[in-house]
């Protein structure tokens, strides 16, 4: 075997005269006035080789003259400078001409040329999917997720963390999403689940006195898919006895703090801003804002309480609200119209709009305004920009005006797609109501510390029950969450009972969590990170599956394996399990 000596991207002028060895893929190819060139291509680049057929055999020449792209090759030659050099190749100054080769593996047509400028279908890609990972800037993604998952490694561990791996085959606890069950041979017609988080695993080992927890922790939910959600996916997953939010926090912003130098040689100040869950919504319409531009949701509902605009008019189940869109000069009137079917998208009738011109109000409902109502326009416009104003549902209305605030954001440029801002939301609701189940349950999840000022409110006002729990936002994508953790074993019970648990299904789903509380559990919290999200960010690929080595389609399948498949009858049988048609 030609075994290699140097990277092929490594070749330079410095060991010009020396003999040797390249191993790699066949780039390309082309044949000149009789002399064959060769791009030879590995992970660390790509150089030339010259084939001259005076320098080897006519059958060696011609076997090598007749390899397709993307064969593998061992090549022996010697460094030479180039007579053309090529200033777009690392190697460019240099070629190896060749004296020797070996032919590891002789490629078939290809279904495509992944170096090719050509549009594939993604369900191609991945059915092909090593074919795919072989272009440049797929392999930079993972080098990139390599050296994130490296930095978070180094850091938690200098800070005392103990790297716990945490079971795949576990008790299945519905609460929350849905889990992907694994039938128990040994013990026929019991089940196992596959774990959507570490999250109870890791409080144990807060009992069991570890105190610092961390691991890239492998999860699993069984949910209807979409661009940003995989039903296997990865987190960065830690867990710390004896501590408070602001502790969890300060540890967390110094952890990016220094992944952003250390990867991406970036420096980004901390601490980070921190915004009150209820004004994330009130400002931005999201629990997650991106706050790269400005456009904050403007209120407007009492503004326009005593308004002789009709559309405005309602009886208090309606809010009224509005969006500045700044240096709006260039905005016609046919495209303001064309702007308000394009928002019907997101679940409202329109705008009412007004333009703001040296001063004046110009509208064809500026006639009908107040005193008031001017002024209080007036009071969030700048000279030149546009108002739009929404009436909207009091339930999701805030919801819907910022979405349409993003829409806007990406339509007028206003984003800065080089800025990196973090962001913190804090005191989020304890409970919300699943309209699906018709009753409240846990906003993150039922072991989450409720605020202590709160825990009166517990059983009786829920919608009012905050909770001490944190979410890290960057861009406008949540990055991960946390809280502080029960660690009392009876008020765990009661937030188990608050959320419709009789004193049964606490025993079944978590009596071994309940009775570990109460042999002595340390205060706790914790934080998890999507790694995936995460990398898809600092990347910026064009799709959560690109920073996925073999990620599954939107339907869940896996077009390499074919995955999920049908499976031998026996195995069925082994388990005891029988189909149902249909």
């Amino acid at each position: 075997m030609l075994k290699r000596t140097i990277g092929a991207g490594n070749v330079n002028e410095s060991i010009v005269g020396n003999v040797v060895v390249v191993n790699g893929w066949l780039h390309r190819k082309r044949n000149l006035g009789g002399i064959l060139f060769l791009d030879i291509r590995d992970r660390s680049g790509i150089v030339q080789v010259v084939v001259n057929p005076n320098d080897i055999s006519k059958e060696k020449f011609e076997s090598i003259e007749s390899l397709k792209v993307e064969s593998v090759l061992g090549i022996k030659g010697i460094v030479k400078k180039r007579e053309a050099p090529n200033p777009k190749l690392k190697t460019g100054m240099v070629e190896i001409q060749l004296k020797d080769f070996e032919v590891f593996s002789k490629a078939e047509d290809l279904p495509f040329n992944p170096f090719s400028p050509q549009d594939v279908d993604e369900i191609v890609r991945l059915k092909y999917r090593y074919l795919d990972l072989r272009r440049e800037e797929m392999r930079k993604i993972f080098e990139l997720r390599a050296q994130i998952t490296q930095s978070v490694r180094n850091y938690l561990s200098s800070k005392g963390f103990i790297e716990v791996e945490t079971p795949y085959l576990t008790k299945s606890t519905p609460e929350g999403a849905r889990d992907f069950l694994v039938p128990s041979r040994l013990n026929k017609g019991k089940f196992y689940a596959l774990p959507q988080s570490p999250q109870l695993f890791k409080q144990i080992l807060m009992i069991s006195g570890f105190e610092k927890y961390f691991q890239i922790a492998r999860c699993f939910r069984d949910e209807d898919l979409r661009l940003d959600r995989q039903p296997e996916f990865t987190q960065i997953d830690m867990e710390m006895s004896f501590v408070e939010q602001d502790d969890i926090i300060e540890l967390v912003e110094d952890m990016y703090k220094n992944l952003f130098k250390e990867v991406l040689g970036i420096e980004i100040s901390t601490p980070f801003p921190r915004i009150d869950y209820k004004d994330a919504i009130r400002f931005y319409g999201s629990d997650k804002p991106d706050t790269r531009f400005e456009m904050k949701i403007i209120n407007f509902t009492d503004t326009f309480k005593d308004t002789k605009i009709k559309v405005f008019e309602n009886n208090g189940s309606k809010l009224i609200l509005g969006l500045t869109i700044d240096d709006a000069n260039n905005i016609s009137r046919s495209e303001v119209d064309r702007l308000k079917d394009s928002v019907k998208q997101f679940g409202v009738n329109g705008f009412v709009d007004f333009k703001i011109q040296g001063g004046e109000i110009t509208s064809q409902f500026a006639k009908f305004l107040n005193e008031n109502e001017r002024k209080e326009i007036l009071n969030y416009a700048k000279d030149n920009s546009l108002i739009t104003i929404f009436v909207v549902d009091k339930k999701d209305g805030f919801e819907k005006v910022g979405r349409i605030r993003l829409f806007f954001g990406e339509k007028f440029n206003k984003i800065d797609k080089d800025k990196f801002n973090f962001l913190w939301v804090v005191n989020f609701p304890f409970f919300s109501y699943s309209e699906e189940e018709s009753r409240y349950v846990a906003e993150h999840h039922p072991f989450t510390m409720p605020n202590p000022l709160d825990l009166d409110k517990l059983e009786t006002d829920k919608e009012n029950v905050r909770a001490i729990a944190y979410d890290l936002v960057l861009n406008g994508n949540e990055l991960g969450g946390g809280s502080i953790r029960i660690h009392d074993p009876e008020l765990q019970k009661r937030v188990f009972k608050a959320i419709g648990l009789s004193e049964e299904e606490i025993e079944t789903r978590f009596g071994f969590l309940v009775r570990a509380f109460s042999l002595g559990a340390p205060p706790h919290g914790g934080i998890a990170f999507g790694l995936d999200r995460l990398v898809w960010i600092l990347s910026k690929a064009n799709s959560l599956r690109d920073v996925i080595a073999f990620p599954k389609t939107t339907s869940g399948t896996c077009p390499l394996t074919d995955a999920p498949s049908e499976v031998d009858i026996k195995q069925l049988d082994e388990l005891g399990i029988d189909l149902k048609d249909g």
